[in-house]
């Protein structure tokens, strides 16, 4: 908003005229086709008066310079043309040199973040609005009289307000209380899984924009870079915040052992930032004066799939399993423990390496394992009824290799013991050899000699005992026949 002819800006006095021959001979004059080009607002009328003001109307909104959306903030000097030149960016203060209160500082700040963009006619002009009310508001009533020239006079933010539509005085109310709720300084957090990730499997990472009041700020475009990591197939993208201020949720999907999450936004200025014309009298501008860059970092740790291993105890003669077989899991070594999935050893409550027991099918599972790694299974103590196959010093045991998904199969097998078999002998005089234990199915070589030759002592003692027998009768019979006479 201000004065719009050239002709008005030379009324400046001599010191102006003065200023402007020599800044024109420091970058040269306008071009002839140089001219005021309104933005997006609306025109309103009639305008404020002051002395010497040339227009009958207010201009409330945006312009264009350098083919960019600016808006003016040294309300009723002279509106700047489509090339005019500016010195960079400074601080910015009122119209009269003082420092802006930081409440205001922040809300403009805000609102050159989120609005400078806009597409709306009704949020253009509400932003001229406010910032020339912030800006140029009268240090004491006799700024508003019309007796002040464009130098002197302040903003009547009530003058100008009644004269806006009331879908543009709707978007003032709305851009004041948002700059209220979410202005600066702001902060970001992120939040990574609680344990480590896996790699090739997704799991989800918070990223947060929070306002001075530790609120969630809605809509921020956040860019997210990813290290080790890709999510939805890519490593760099823009993801905003909720419409109702909640984070960014992020499945991220690690590709490496050391995952991390960079993140960087543009957050409002702790002070705004406005651009100086080269041409005397001429308007300050801001466009996106309001942002500084935030950023924020965090790591994790991956892992890769866990594995697992299966282990099957089996009757060597019949293939079935055996319950009850205690297994001891280590490494490969035989002797530390195995690793699971959480990096720490794999022991039981002993704090030794960890023992299964096989269940009525024989098997036993050993889930969640970190993987790749190389265990053992190791026989602890020979199920009943296998004791005699079985050797303390070397017991029966099987490695191989967990791969990240994978389930390894182990399978160990017990040899039944040979049953034993007692034998009695009938009759005989020996009972240290009454019995005799068969083995691998029947007597051994030396056992049956030993029977042979006792079979045969005892038939040969019978047959003497009866011939004894026997004897004494023949004699008797003939003795009696001898006697008879």
């Amino acid at each position: 908003m201000g004065r719009t002819t050239l002709g008005a800006r030379l009324t400046a006095g001599a010191a102006g005229v003065a200023t402007l021959a020599a800044v024109f001979l420091a970058v040269g004059a306008p071009t002839a086709t140089a001219e005021i080009q309104n933005g997006l607002g609306y025109e309103t009328a009639p305008a404020q008066p002051y002395q010497g003001n040339p227009d009958a109307s207010d201009w409330l909104g945006s312009y264009m310079v350098g083919g960019k959306q600016v808006w003016c903030v040294q309300y009723a000097h002279h509106a700047p043309d489509s090339d005019e030149q500016y010195h960079p960016g400074e601080p910015l203060k009122t119209k009269w040199g003082t420092e802006l209160k930081p409440a205001v500082a922040a809300d403009i700040s805000y609102l050159l973040l989120r609005y400078t963009n806009t597409k709306s006619a009704d949020e253009s002009a509400a932003l001229a609005h406010l910032l020339h009310q912030w800006t140029a508001a009268p240090l004491h009533p006799d700024q508003l009289a019309p007796t002040n020239d464009f130098r002197t006079i302040a903003y009547n933010a009530q003058y100008h307000l009644d004269k806006l539509p009331a879908s543009a005085k709707a978007a003032v109310d709305r851009l004041k209380e948002d700059a209220s709720a979410n202005h600066g300084p702001w902060t970001t957090a992120i939040t990574k899984p609680a344990k480590p990730q896996i790699i090739g499997t997704p799991d989800t990472w918070t990223i947060e924009v929070r306002n001075a009041a530790d609120k969630g700020v809605a809509k921020v475009p956040v860019t997210i870079t990813l290290t080790d990591a890709t999510s939805g197939g890519k490593s760099t993208l823009t993801v905003p915040t909720k419409d109702d201020g909640s984070g960014v949720a992020l499945e991220v999907i690690p590709t490496g052992p050391n995952p991390s999450v960079k993140i960087s936004l543009a957050s409002p200025a702790d002070r705004p930032v406005v651009q100086q014309a080269v041409q005397v009298n001429t308007q300050r501008v801001v466009s996106t004066g309001g942002e500084k860059e935030l950023t924020a970092e965090s790591k994790t740790t991956a892992v890769t799939a866990p594995g697992a291993a299966k282990v099957t105890k089996t009757d060597e003669k019949t293939g079935k399993g055996i319950a009850g077989v205690s297994l001891r899991i280590t490494a490969a070594d035989k002797t530390a423990p195995a690793v699971a999935q959480d990096g720490k050893p794999l022991v039981g409550e002993d704090t030794k390496p960890l023992v299964v027991v096989t269940g009525a099918d024989g098997t036993a599972d050993v889930p969640n394992l970190r993987t790749p790694q190389e265990i053992c299974v190791t026989e602890v103590a020979a199920p009943p009824g296998y004791e005699q196959a079985f050797d303390p010093a070397a017991p029966p045991s099987a490695c191989g290799n967990v791969e990240p998904g994978g389930t390894l199969a182990v399978k160990l097998v017990n040899k039944p013991n040979v049953p034993t078999v007692p034998q009695t002998i009938p009759a005989g005089d020996t009972p240290a050899l009454a019995a005799a234990v068969l083995d691998d199915g029947g007597p051994s070589t030396g056992l049956l000699v030993a029977l042979s030759a006792l079979l045969l002592l005892a038939a040969g003692t019978g047959a003497t005992i009866v011939r004894r027998a026997r004897g004494p009768q023949v004699v008797g019979r003939r003795m009696r026949k001898d006697w008879g006479h």
